[in-house]
């Protein structure tokens, strides 16, 4: 007797989608630029913590807010950055909505397959706000000196580190930058993650600006 092989919609299949808030379903192993919607990016990132949530203080240090400091940074350590690489710079962590801020040593052990379906969800969330799919490598190496300076003065101030112990791990932070992190409760930073994006997402075009819609 010959055996129907399950179909992919079976309800014994794995399900490799997750439902968003705003209705969207995200395929997590081919993700679409159309199923990703900033406001899913910013309410998730909002409640993901830094450092897997080993800091002091009333809140954890969300990715959201990190990603905006990220993006501050990046435009100090080269002034005149283009508005669309500092979209790439508050974009950086985007993928991590969906899976979560993974501890670089974890990652590590994890090894290439997580890299791999890290790198087809940002190269999707990319397409989905106008971006190249992949950064060009100089602004690569910016976002993530920008990215390393953020974690020098999260470790520093939030997780425990000493001075020297980051600066062993992250380097030195750019001259003339300093940092005094107060960590936000999750809906204060995710609407200063969503106004950080219209901001630059007008100024790529993306959206338009807010006098736009008015006529006289």
């Amino acid at each position: 007797m010959a055996v129907t092989p399950r179909s992919p919609s079976s309800k014994n299949a794995p399900r490799a989608w997750q439902r968003m808030l705003s209705g969207r379903r995200l395929d997590l192993l081919d993700p679409s630029p159309f199923d990703i919607e900033v406001e899913d990016i910013a309410h998730g990132l909002a409640r993901v913590a830094r450092w897997n949530g080993q800091t002091i203080g009333e809140h954890a240090f969300s990715v959201a807010q990190h990603s905006c400091v990220v993006e501050e940074i990046a435009a100090h350590i080269q002034p005149g950055l283009e508005p669309k690489w500092r979209l790439a710079a508050l974009l950086h962590d985007a993928s991590e909505y969906v899976i979560g801020d993974m501890i670089s040593p974890f990652k590590a052990a994890l090894g290439v397959s997580y890299k791999d379906f890290e790198a087809r969800l940002e190269h999707a969330i990319h397409i989905r706000f106008g971006l190249p799919a992949k950064s060009p490598v100089a602004i690569k190496k910016l976002i993530k000196e920008a990215d390393k300076a953020c974690a020098f003065f999260e470790a520093t101030q939030l997780a425990g580190f000493t001075r020297t112990e980051a600066l062993g791990f992250f380097g030195k932070p750019p001259a003339g930058y300093d940092l005094v992190i107060d960590p936000l409760p999750a809906p204060v930073a995710q609407q200063r993650y969503l106004e950080r994006y219209r901001v630059l997402a007008e100024a790529v075009g993306l959206v338009p600006a807010p006098d736009a819609w008015h006529t006289e």
